[in-house]
């Protein structure tokens, strides 16, 4: 049986600020800091520097972090998706076995929309007995309310998060229920969040954003939208339709 310990840690959105006292004490005692990349064409390494990997090293030394490819832009070829799943598995498992605590990075929460839930589940299989846990982190949604002035949620209001690579049918039927909604995942298809936006009247006091805490950062009303495509990693606030009052919906 394992004595290793895998351990989930979300380092929120962008801003290395934004890392909770808990989270950066997981990185910094961890033996080994697991950050995941995207691969080139090739399947290898693309070379690119990730947003998780990117806060990681506001805490840690550069010679503690480790890069593992993973199939996070392969949506069309399931094949080479379980392929590149199966290596990155594996790698951390080779990893695990080399060191006691092996941390994960991972961009907003690692229990919400997120590349560490598919490999604690992988690794469950190659290391019995391993001990998974998570440290969570800040997300998208939280980090673009507190940016825009938007509130999120009021009284009895109920909170809906969809990613719009579900389709826009769900979009749009989580726009005509009560509450706020919040779409991530839509910078690709953000013609039809607009649209769907106008068809269920919820354009006005609607909200988007991308790269938060990034040098990049936008955010904007959801009324400038033109269509024209957006980052892919985009959040979209559209706010519970409020009209009782202070309090209204106590």
């Amino acid at each position: 049986m394992s004595s290793s310990r895998l351990v989930g840690v979300g380092v929120g959105p962008g801003d290395p600020e934004l890392v909770t006292v808990k989270g950066v004490n997981a990185l910094r005692t961890a033996d080994v800091v697991v950050v995941p990349v995207m691969a080139a064409s090739d399947g290898r390494d693309g070379g690119e520097r990730g947003r998780a990997e990117a806060t990681v090293l506001h805490y840690v030394p550069e010679e503690k972090v480790v890069r593992v490819v993973f199939a996070l832009n392969e949506r069309s070829d399931r094949e080479r998706r379980e392929a590149a799943w199966d290596a990155a598995g594996t790698r951390v498992a080779q990893l695990l076995g080399q060191s006691g605590v092996v941390a994960f990075a991972t961009i907003g929460d690692p229990n919400v929309y997120s590349t560490f839930t598919y490999l604690a589940q992988t690794i469950g299989e190659l290391v019995p007995g391993v001990v998974v846990e998570t440290v969570p982190g800040i997300t998208a949604m939280q980090d673009l309310a507190a940016r825009s002035g938007a509130v999120l949620t009021e009284g009895t209001e109920p909170l809906t998060l969809v990613p719009v690579t579900a389709g826009a049918a769900v979009l749009k039927e989580a726009l005509n229920g009560p509450g706020t909604v919040v779409a991530y995942k839509f910078g690709r298809q953000a013609a039809e969040v607009v649209e769907a936006l106008r068809e269920t009247g919820r354009l006005d006091g609607a909200v988007w954003g991308s790269a938060l805490g990034l040098e990049s950062e936008f955010i904007r009303p959801a009324a400038d939208l033109d269509g024209a495509p957006l980052p892919y990693l985009s959040t979209l606030i559209a706010p519970a339709r409020r009209d009782g009052g202070r309090g209204g919906k106590l």
